[in-house]
C-alpha cells in the first residue's frame, strides 16, 4: 500500500477507519523530526527531546479521533508538541513570572558590545531565554525561530490576534527592561 501520496488529513481519516498502522507510520515517518526538533529546541536536551517526541506520538495515536480538521493535521500536532513539552517543563520549574538574571548573565551583557560575534549573542539570546518563564520564551521561539505569524499563532494557541500581539509585546519588554537593567549596572 503506497500511502507516500495521501494528504495528512487522508491518512488520519483512513487509520482511524481501518486501525492500519501503515497509515499513521507514514505520518510518523513525515513528522517525527519535526516534532524532535520542535521538543529539542524547548527542552535544549537530546534524550528529553527524543523521550518527548515518543510520548507525543503516543499521545496523537490515542488521541488521533479528537483531530477535527479545523486545521491541518501539522498545526494540531505542532500545537500538541508544544503544549506537551511546555507542560513537561513547567513540572520541572519553578512558575515565577519575573527571574532575576545571575551575575554571570549581567557581565555577559555588560561586556556584549557591537563588535562581539554572532556567536556571543545567540548564546546571550539563549540565556536570556532560559531565565524568563516557559510560557514567555514559547512566544518568542514561535515568533522569531519558527517565522510564524500572528495569526498562525492565534490559532495555534487558541486566542484572539491581539491577545498574541499583547503578549509578545508584554515579553519584548520585560526582555528589553531586564537587558536595560543591566546594561547600566
Amino acid at each position: 500500500m503506497n500511502t507516500n501520496r495521501h494528504t495528512d488529513e487522508e491518512l488520519v481519516r483512513f487509520y482511524l477507519a481501518t486501525q492500519q498502522s501503515d497509515y499513521f507510520g507514514q505520518l510518523y515517518k513525515r513528522y517525527s523530526n519535526k516534532v524532535y526538533r520542535r521538543c529539542l529546541t524547548i527542552t535544549k536536551d537530546p534524550v528529553d527531546a527524543e523521550d518527548f517526541t515518543q510520548d507525543i506520538f503516543m499521545r496523537v495515536l490515542s488521541g488521533l479521533h479528537n483531530f477535527k480538521e479545523k486545521s491541518t493535521f501539522s498545526t494540531w500536532l505542532y500545537t500538541v508538541s508544544t503544549n506537551y513539552c511546555m507542560d513537561r517543563m513547567k513540572m520541572g520549574r519553578r512558575r515565577n513570572e519575573w527571574v532575576e538574571l545571575d551575575n554571570e548573565i549581567a557581565k555577559t551583557l555588560v561586556e556584549t558590545n557591537d563588535n562581539a560575534g554572532m556567536e556571543e549573542r545567540y548564546q546571550l539570546v539563549d540565556l536570556i531565554l532560559e531565565k524568563i518563564a516557559p510560557s514567555e520564551s514559547m512566544y518568542l521561539r514561535m515568533k522569531y525561530e519558527d517565522n510564524m505569524n500572528i495569526r498562525e499563532m492565534a490559532i495555534l494557541l487558541q486566542v484572539k490576534d491581539s491577545a498574541v500581539k499583547m503578549r509578545l509585546k508584554r515579553v519584548r519588554d520585560k526582555v528589553k527592561d531586564i537587558l536595560i537593567f543591566y546594561q547600566l549596572n
